[in-house]
């Protein structure tokens, strides 16, 4: 009995089988949620309704399974993936090149600044599409006001630009306060609070077709930088020596780590906690190497948010705004992490 423990033992801890479940995580739980909500589709008409553009196969099925899945669940999903991925990898490449495990994807603003041009948009448009525009224009100025703030010291260190983002957000806080107070308490102020919370049940697919495609790019980018990222984390005067132009590539992963947090803030709402603990989770399972951290977070974002997101729309009759389970969720997992002593670089 006790070889066979430790021959599953020595299984798990083959790290080539951690990193296929790894992988292979986010593929398993993307299928079965196609599967679930208040209209269960059985997994083998999932396989079938997938193929049935690609191979002709006899349509065997109701219509209307086919319609939740080409126009409801699948554009949800991949929209869940990779705003998943991104706010994770783009917490582990904040944590990184800031040099903070405690940072997160919106250290620098962009959530809350997207929050008050979302709020905005509501209060002034009555076009839907308007909401995202704003939130996606004022998330990218939050962070360019961010820098600005950090350039007018001649010695600008990472603190400065954290302080200054935490300054920026504090700013578009106030701002999102006083557009909910200004706000039909009818209408408008309910449209702006469940926006706040987070949510997924409007995606379509032109959402997907607009904003997926940024966030790969800058997946991509902070991927092939991944490797960067480790120099950066070093003291400057070790960077420098490893003759790496420190803010080049430190500017080039924030607009790209921004660029995917204000593409996933904007389609989604405020979705906390994310881009905090998963990078931890990663660190947990692969080890401090960002080269190996970044690609774990992508992973276990896109798996931890398919997961919360199947939460959000089964749990109760009426969708969970899924910014509330991620926060339910997450404050307690960061602060059973700070009791194990597992939170930091190793």
């Amino acid at each position: 009995m006790s070889q066979k423990q430790n021959g599953d033992k020595s299984v798990w801890a083959n790290p080539k089988v951690r990193t296929a479940l790894l992988f292979l995580s986010p593929v398993i739980i993307f299928l079965i949620s196609l599967c679930v909500g208040r209209y269960i589709i059985p997994i083998p008409t999932v396989f079938k309704i997938l193929s049935s553009p690609f191979f002709a196969i006899e349509a065997d099925w109701p219509s209307i399974m086919e319609t939740v899945i080409f126009n409801v669940r699948l554009p949800r999903l991949v929209m869940v993936s990779f705003v998943g991925a991104s706010l994770a990898i783009s917490g582990a490449s904040f944590q990184g090149i800031l040099k903070n495990p405690l940072v997160s994807s919106d250290i620098l603003g962009v959530a809350y600044g997207a929050g008050f041009g979302a709020a905005l948009a509501i209060l002034l448009f009555p076009d839907p599409t308007m909401i995202q525009f704003f939130a996606f224009g004022f998330g990218m100025l939050a962070v360019g006001l961010a820098y600005m703030i950090n350039s007018f010291y001649k010695r600008s260190s990472t603190l400065i630009l954290v302080l200054s983002g935490i300054i920026v957000g504090a700013f578009f806080s106030s701002l999102i306060s006083l557009a909910k107070y200004t706000a039909d308490p009818e209408t408008k102020l309910p449209e702006i609070v469940f926006w706040l919370l987070g949510s997924f049940a409007s995606i379509r697919v032109e959402d997907v077709i607009q904003y997926v495609p940024l966030m790969v790019i800058g997946i991509i980018v902070l991927l092939l930088l991944r490797w960067r990222i480790n120099v950066l984390s070093l003291d400057d005067m070790q960077a420098k020596s490893l003759g790496l132009n420190i803010k080049k590539y430190q500017a080039v992963i924030v607009f790209f780590a921004t660029l995917i947090t204000a593409s996933a803030v904007c389609v989604s709402g405020i979705i906390s906690w994310v881009g905090l603990i998963v990078p931890h989770i990663a660190r947990m399972i692969v080890g401090p190497n960002n080269s190996k951290v970044l690609p774990a977070s992508v992973a276990i974002g896109m798996t931890y948010l398919l997961v919360i997101d199947d939460i959000a729309r089964t749990l109760v009759a009426n969708e969970i705004p899924i910014g509330v389970l991620t926060g339910v969720i997450g404050a307690p997992f960061f602060g059973y992490l700070l009791l194990r002593q597992r939170v930091g670089w190793s």
